[in-house]
């Protein structure tokens, strides 16, 4: 079925290089990275020369003054293809429009050419170890110094954690505010600043190529410069953003939900068990009949949100929905394709145990599942 919202001849051009470059490059060296736990650098340089990074940026700094879709094709590909610890959706979709939105014209034009040519990679640093996903509640400090902020504390779990170069940090620049959220406020932190630091490559069941760190302040000081926007409204912000967050991470769930389905349809019609092929047994008909429906499904639902989103309509419902039920059919579809697979199945290397591992945490980031739950019921008026 013709998807209409990606199907204009200069769309179909991009993913099909895209697509491409990511069969013919980056899957046979993916393995390597796993391995590695980390992207080499020179693949993300790489990705700048090719112009898949910030494609949404102004032409005046590098960038392509493209529409979101170019973003929705690389990560549908990225996910796919089980590449996804490429985290180019984050560095695109996520994190760069705090720097296209709320930054001044003097920070775009210092930091965004540099992310648009893979020489400055982003990371998002929200989470911490003792509040998880609670942003409200953060505790990492920013006190003013004269034309500096001097930051202390400590964040978590923070993808590309390893590799980037340039973090959006949250922080709390008044310790007093009531109620708490009221007193927050984004900084962005070069990772060459003195005070800060990374911890070791967090060791994870899955997503393995994608580096995750903790990192650290100590005594950091930040030109107030560097301030994203005004100070105490970065909680604004950050709501304001994760509307396209989570839409993100549901694309890449249904696109890497639709991967494993294809991957497996393929590998039933060649595999044999007591005499005939797998995919003329009963069971496994049911298994992806019943995944493709699914895919089906969330692809259809997630077109209408690319489309309302590109309107900017508010969708905090609808995302909330999105990014909970499909990652869970994600993992869903994985689960009963892995399961076709039989022993193979839990081999490394057959690729959809990687898609299984992978789709764990899709349930998780970007605001847990069952926070999902939670911003849908409130939406319902309970």
């Amino acid at each position: 079925m013709e998807r209409k919202i990606l199907a204009s001849e200069e769309l179909r051009i991009f993913r099909d290089t895209v697509r491409e470059i990511i069969k013919s490059q980056i899957v046979p060296e993916y393995e390597k990275w796993e391995d590695a736990r980390m992207v080499p650098r020179e693949a993300w340089l790489e990705a700048g020369r090719q112009g898949w990074l910030c494609p949404e940026a102004s032409e005046e700094f590098g960038g392509m003054g493209a529409s979101l879709l170019y973003t929705v094709i690389l990560t549908e590909e990225l996910y796919y293809h089980g590449v996804s610890g490429f985290f180019i959706p984050l560095h695109n979709g996520i994190v760069y429009p705090y720097i296209d939105r709320f930054g001044t014209p003097e920070q775009k034009k210092k930091w965004t050419p540099g992310c648009v040519s893979g020489e400055t990679i982003l990371a998002l640093a929200m989470s911490e170890p003792g509040f998880g996903s609670d942003i409200a509640h953060l505790t990492t400090e920013a006190r003013r110094d004269g034309d500096y902020y001097v930051l202390n504390g400590s964040k978590t779990f923070i993808s590309n954690g390893q590799l980037a170069d340039l973090f959006v940090v949250a922080v709390r620049t008044d310790p007093k505010a009531e109620p708490a959220h009221r007193g927050i406020s984004l900084i962005l932190v070069d990772s060459n600043c003195k005070g800060f630091s990374r911890g070791k490559n967090l060791d994870k069941v899955g997503f393995h190529a994608q580096d995750t760190s903790e990192i650290f302040f100590e005594d950091c000081r930040v030109p107030v410069a560097n301030l994203l926007g005004k100070e105490n409204e970065g909680f604004k912000y950050l709501m304001q953003n994760l509307q396209q967050e989570r839409l993100v991470l549901a694309i890449g769930a249904a696109a890497a939900a639709a991967g494993s389905l294809d991957l497996t349809v393929e590998y039933v019609k060649t595999r044999h068990a007591f005499g005939q092929p797998l995919s003329k047994f009963q069971n496994t008909r049911f298994k992806l009949a019943e995944a493709a429906a699914r895919v089906s499904l969330a692809q259809s639902y997630l077109d209408d949100l690319i489309v309302r989103h590109l309107n900017n309509e508010k969708l905090v419902k609808e995302v909330s929905i999105a990014k909970y039920w499909i990652t869970e059919t994600q993992f869903q579809v994985a689960d009963d394709c892995l399961q076709l697979f039989g022993g193979y199945g839990y081999m490394r290397e057959y690729p959809i145990s990687r898609y299984f591992v992978d789709a764990r945490v899709q349930r998780v980031y970007g605001g847990s599942n069952e926070i999902m739950k939670e911003l849908i019921a409130r939406e319902l008026g309970l």
